[in-house]
């Protein structure tokens, strides 16, 4: 029964095209749509006994002994006909609380997510780091799988992906793609990519690179030959090449320093606005190649100077955040406010616009 219950709400939320469900105690279901979290309509409040029943019904005996470790387990889920879900759940003031994804059948094309072109020969390259970030919920998992179906469908490789849980999930087409899921598959992420040279691949998909020892081995697997997608939880490129150098102690950071001007390929960032029409959200890019300019500041510690390297790289595909921003407000795509509120500095983005608005 808790797992039809779980099924019902799930079916709606696809229905209403949400990106996520949130079921607690003591609150009617939830879904977050256009990113605002509303409840369902005329839906009672769930009591902790309904929510409690409806995790244990999708969780497996080693999921279920996590979650009593750790209080926190991830769960892959699936509808036949409906839809894949990354569930997590977690507990809340001694209850249990669910929130779970949607995650569609089909992966979007590159086109539908509107990821620019460059992206397409970034993921060309034979070898290297490709880094794809932007905050909790912006679409990096989906961008990171656009990717590599774009790979799968023009290359003749080997891709292994390492994800907690397996979201989209793959079928060979040019390539041959196997997935390894946490906990199922594999104990951790640096477990899997201390013997994934002895699997033959060409690609590499890292789902989190969440620690020390995972961001170590995608550099050393990218420094190897292969070719490595892995996502940060960092808010723009420049952060995100600081983030990767800091985590390591200070006795090693001049070395991966050059480990990275030598390997990194390029770094991805984004976030999702509403569409100016209401009918959902669209992602802005920043993208970051890593031209001769840019690995050279990275050498000499000069993170700080390549925004302005970042700003006027359109010739080598580079783009800013605000620049993709701005662009999206002179396309009529989202509104002028709604950008401006997510501009990563609002003087150069109105700046942007009236430099649009003149070209007009």
């Amino acid at each position: 029964m808790a797992r039809m219950d779980f099924d019902k709400f799930l079916e709606i939320a696809v229905k209403c095209k949400a990106s996520d469900l949130h079921l607690k105690a003591e609150s009617p279901p939830l879904l977050r749509i256009h990113g605002e979290v509303v409840p369902l309509k005329q839906m009672p409040p769930l009591s902790a006994v309904q929510v409690r029943q409806m995790a244990l019904s999708i969780m497996d005996e080693k999921q279920y002994s996590k979650f009593t470790e750790t209080m926190g387990v991830d769960v892959g889920y699936e509808i036949p006909h409906l839809a894949r879900f990354r569930t997590h759940i977690f507990q809340q003031r001694e209850m249990m609380g669910i929130v779970t994804r949607i995650i569609p059948f089909s992966i979007p094309t590159i086109e539908e997510l509107g990821i620019p072109p460059i992206c397409m020969n970034l993921c060309s390259r034979p070898r290297g780091l490709i880094v794809i970030t932007g905050s909790a919920g912006c679409g990096k998992s989906t961008t990171q799988s656009t990717l590599i179906d774009y790979i799968n469908s023009k290359f003749s490789h080997h891709i292994i992906t390492i994800e907690d849980p397996i979201e989209f999930v793959h079928t060979c087409k040019e390539s041959l793609i196997n997935q390894r899921e946490l906990g199922r598959d594999t104990y951790s992420f640096s477990e899997a990519l201390k013997h994934v040279f002895r699997e033959d691949p060409d690609v590499i998909l890292i789902g989190e690179m969440r620690d020390l020892e995972t961001i170590s081995l995608a550099v050393t697997a990218a420094e190897t030959g292969h070719l490595v997608l892995g996502t940060l939880h960092t808010t723009d490129t420049i952060s995100t090449i600081d983030r990767i150098i800091d985590v390591f102690p200070p006795h090693q950071q001049q070395q991966v320093r050059m480990q990275l001007t030598v390997n990194l390929v390029g770094v991805i960032s984004q976030l999702l606005v509403k569409k100016a029409d209401g009918s959902g959200r669209v992602a802005a890019f920043e993208i970051l190649i890593a031209t001769p300019a840019v690995r050279s500041l990275i050498r000499e510690g000069k993170t700080y100077q390549i925004a302005s390297v970042l700003q006027t790289g359109k010739k080598q595909g580079m783009m800013s955040m605000d620049q993709s921003l701005a662009q999206l407000v002179y396309q009529h795509i989202v509104t002028y406010d709604d950008a401006l509120n997510v501009s990563i500095n609002p003087r150069e983005f109105k700046q942007l616009v009236g430099e649009l608005d003149i070209r007009r």
